[in-house]
């Protein structure tokens, strides 16, 4: 069972954007607008899954567009945004989830607070969807002219995700009247009689029609996000013994070596530190947390994968990793030869200039456990910038 999967429709044709390819595939900071709304729910820790709903005809750009994300395979969408939802859950009733995200792929914007509030609320209520309260005064017109003002007051604009549990909430799709065309799934869950809760969304969640919007969004990412963000800093700490072998691993190389370290992963202390570290600053628990020792799945794991959810779990949430420190502690092997290959290898994991990394080695003189060489240690700092309230 996944427990939760976020399912991101993605099947529109964007007619309104105009561009030469569809609007989900449009650049936004030098990635497909799609790869953004999929890698909020791809790296966030509440998700088991995620799935993309598409056109067939856009495959090719699919697969570029989410080239290195961990994804459910595809499915093809309908005729209408109602019925690709419906095909996407339909999907998914082999994996038999307990609940459902349905997140529009043109919200690139998502902050992971956002995808918290929605989880959270589920586990009072069959459903639950992000909204705004409605801040404008409305109009009510008939051909360009007021005829009447709307009263505001309990008026709440939707985005998404709009989170459900999961056999609830395919029931009230497959049983929504053929023709009615509802506008989002919450109107789904509703006429089906579900309870669903508002909880606060995010301004910052667009969702990108027009290149107006696109322009808006760039200008969010560029730099009108960045003054409501502040600084975190986390730090990690983490230790391996020495095991017969012939090399060890260390800061994401292989290093010959006398003696390697002994892990359930590829013991590289260095990244495990340093992994900590960026999860620390999100508050996010530590690596045995996502990453179980006693998961099979992990026995051997290159631990670049532990640090690339970590750096994927900061993009989630709308942060940017401004700098990392990594300090190695051993006697041997002598680490000064592989330093600058070390800070390549760890800045290309975290999508960093090399400028951002450091990476320094020393020993305890003798003393300790690492002075005696039964093992190696590692401590390392992250600082990142995110989004206040995110």
């Amino acid at each position: 069972m996944a427990g939760t999967v976020a399912l991101v429709v993605a099947a529109g044709r964007g007619e309104r954007f105009g561009a030469d390819v569809p609007k989900q595939y449009t650049l936004l900071a030098g990635r497909p607008l799609l790869r953004h709304s999929l890698s909020a729910f791809a790296a966030h820790p509440g998700i088991g899954a995620v799935r993309a709903v598409i056109r067939s005809d856009d495959r090719d750009h699919y697969d570029r567009a989410v080239e290195g994300l961990t994804l459910l395979d595809p499915v093809p969408g309908g005729a209408s945004r109602q019925e690709s939802v419906r095909e996407g859950l339909e999907s998914l009733e082999i994996l038999t989830p307990e609940r459902v995200l349905i997140h529009d792929g043109a919200r690139p914007l998502l902050p992971g607070g956002v995808i918290d509030r929605v989880l959270a609320a589920l586990d009072e209520m069959p459903g639950a969807i992000a909204a705004l309260p409605v801040a404008d005064t409305l109009k009510r017109s008939e051909q360009g002219r007021i005829v009447g003002t709307v009263a505001r007051e309990g008026l709440w604009r939707a985005q998404t995700p709009q989170g459900f549990h999961y056999p609830a909430i395919l029931d009230a799709h497959r049983k929504a009247a053929t023709g009615s065309e509802l506008t989002d799934d919450a109107a789904v869950a509703e006429a089906a009689g579900l309870a669903v809760r508002l909880v606060e969304g995010a301004a910052e969640n667009i969702k990108v029609t027009t290149p107006g919007d696109l322009a808006q969004a760039e200008a969010l990412l560029a730099g009108g996000a960045a003054l409501l963000a502040e600084t975190r800093t986390g730090s990690g700490f983490d230790v391996h013994r020495f095991a017969p072998g012939d090399h060890v691993n260390l800061c994401g190389l292989r290093i010959p070596h006398e003696r390697a370290l002994l892990g359930h992963s590829d013991a590289d202390v260095g990244l495990h530190a340093l992994t900590d570290a960026v999860l620390g600053a999100l508050s996010a628990g530590d690596i045995g947390l996502h990453f179980p020792p006693s998961d099979p799945r992990w026995r051997g794991a290159d631990s670049g994968q532990f640090l690339a959810y970590a750096r994927d779990l900061v993009t989630a949430h709308k942060g940017r990793i401004i700098n990392v420190d990594i300090t190695l502690i051993c006697e041997a092997p002598k680490l000064a030869p592989h330093r600058d290959a070390m800070i390549e290898r760890v800045a290309e994991l975290l999508r960093i200039g090399t400028e951002r990394v450091s990476v320094k080695a020393t020993t305890t003189e003798g003393l300790g456990f690492t002075g005696r060489g039964e093992g190696i240690a590692a401590q390392a700092t992250a600082t990142l910038s995110l989004p206040r309230g995110g």
